[in-house]
């Protein structure tokens, strides 16, 4: 094991796991097999593990014995997945380092011209496997980075019928009219790649790196108390602070402005018409939830235009509305109206959605991440702001919006996402509500492996990067 420069990329304990794993997978492994097959199969498998290395006799031969003659006839057959060595270790052992220690491939440092390179380097690599096969076979027709994107942003799902009737000063209102869901707009390895980002800043406040406002960890008193906010583009003040500043934007108090990434986000916002042209974001808070943590009811200050947006990572979760939200307890509240937020959805707020009814999360079940993005008001914003000059005149992709729609409400027709308008109809955490979303392409960290790869994530940047001399 130790001479095998593969092998060495692991550590023992890892190495151990992995050589559990195939040895509970070895009856399905060694099917069909014969039995010297079989042993040469099961003692690879057990030589992964070091313990079993000191074990081993000088001929290479196990001192606790192989195989049994009959496994491959006596086992029973067992329905399990399984892949490389490398998925295996990604799927047992999830950790935040798998960013860390991933490929330059994955730094993702320059997207746009990265993804680029990439693609050229496996052209290059496809080309010289094809010329060096001995058979020659067609190679299969390869779609261009527009045709990619094409087909990509035709399929996000959008949903905007959501209806919840109250009575608002005495007339029966859509109070969550204005409402949109938008579904599939980012991909697993693309959300995989954000929240990476997320926790390098997280760790970057921590360490004193980042301006003093841009990020805050309060302590965690009580339940729902502890979500770690990180503001980029202005300081937005949540309640009346002791110098007596009321709850908006603080003109005077500086955080840092938005990363290179968050651009190329919103930049994808509006090039896939989730967000309008005339309302392009200038500013985002990223929210970072652990078990219990929540947000209160509230309508988003005024400070900021309509509509906003806010995108979902890591776990699903949701959020509640109604023109009366009520505090049941601690991270509890109930309403008439629920919306599951599923992995990587975006959901707009605008109309009686952002201005009627309040919204709040109730305690979130497990670790998740929220990123709102916003629009100042031009009157509002801090005094040393700069408008971004690579967020000026983002221009939406072609893109029939009528048949896009049409295509979402058939689906939701045999999929219902929006839950009822029942009072009382929920439980504190907004249950009762089902949720029938596919959970294709979305970012798991348990379950995300390398083996996810996405080249269209700068495509759209390029296709729907600024033009010069315009303004949003």
């Amino acid at each position: 094991m130790e001479d095998d420069p593969f092998l060495r990329k692991f550590q023992p304990s890892e190495l151990k796991i992995a050589s559990e794993f195939l040895t509970n997978c070895l009856p399905f492994l060694s099917r069909d097999l014969c039995k010297d097959c079989v042993n040469v199969l099961s003692d690879r498998i057990r030589s992964l593990d070091p313990e079993h290395c000191s074990e081993v006799d000088g001929e290479g031969n196990s001192k606790a014995g192989l195989a049994s003659e009959g496994t491959s006839n006596n086992v029973k057959e067992t329905q399990i997945s399984f892949g490389t060595l490398s998925e295996v270790l990604g799927s047992v052992l999830p950790s935040r380092q798998a960013a860390e220690t991933a490929s330059t491939r994955m730094s993702w440092a320059d997207m746009s011209q990265e993804d680029e390179f990439e693609e050229e380097d496996e052209e290059d690599e496809t080309r010289k496997a094809i010329d060096a096969s001995p058979m020659k076979t067609p190679e299969k027709p390869k779609l261009s980075r527009e045709q990619r994107e094409d087909l990509r942003l035709r399929n996000v799902k959008r949903k905007k019928d959501f209806i919840c009737l109250e009575r608002v000063k005495g007339k029966l209102v859509n109070v969550v009219d204005g409402l949109e869901l938008h579904t599939g707009v980012f991909s697993a390895v693309e959300q995989k790649r954000i929240v990476d980002k997320v926790y390098e800043l997280e760790e970057r406040g921590r360490k004193g790196e980042l301006r003093e406002r841009t990020c805050t960890a309060p302590q965690k008193w009580m339940r729902g108390k502890g979500r770690v906010t990180i503001q980029f583009g202005c300081c937005y003040n949540y309640a009346t602070d002791r110098a007596g500043n009321p709850p908006g934007i603080l003109q005077r108090e500086e955080v840092d402005p938005l990363p290179s990434l968050f651009k190329v986000i919103i930049r994808r916002l509006i090039a896939w018409h989730v967000l309008p042209p005339s309302c392009v974001p200038d500013s985002c808070i990223v929210n970072i939830y652990d078990e219990g943590d929540c947000i209160p009811p509230h309508i988003d200050n005024h400070d900021f235009l309509r509509p906003f947006c806010t995108i979902s990572f890591l776990s699903e979760c949701d959020i509640l509305f109604g023109s009366n939200l009520r505090i049941e307890g601690p991270g509890e509240f109930s309403g008439s109206f629920s919306v599951p937020l599923p992995v990587g959805s975006v959901l707009v707020l605008k109309g009686n959605g952002a201005d009627v009814a309040k919204h709040c999360v109730p305690a979130v079940p497990t670790k998740r991440i929220s990123i709102t993005f916003r629009k100042m008001d031009e009157s509002k914003r801090p005094v040393w702001f700069t408008p971004e000059p690579d967020l000026q005149g983002i221009e939406p992709l072609p893109l029939d919006l009528n048949r896009s729609d049409s295509a979402a409400r058939s689906s939701g027709s045999s999929n219902n996402h929006n839950g009822s308008n029942r009072r009382g109809g929920y439980g504190r955490r907004g249950g009762g509500v089902g949720n029938n979303y596919e959970t294709r392409g979305y970012y798991n960290p348990e379950r995300s492996s390398d083996q996810y790869d996405s080249r269209e994530w700068s495509s759209g940047q390029r296709r729907g990067r600024p033009r010069p001399g315009r303004t949003s």
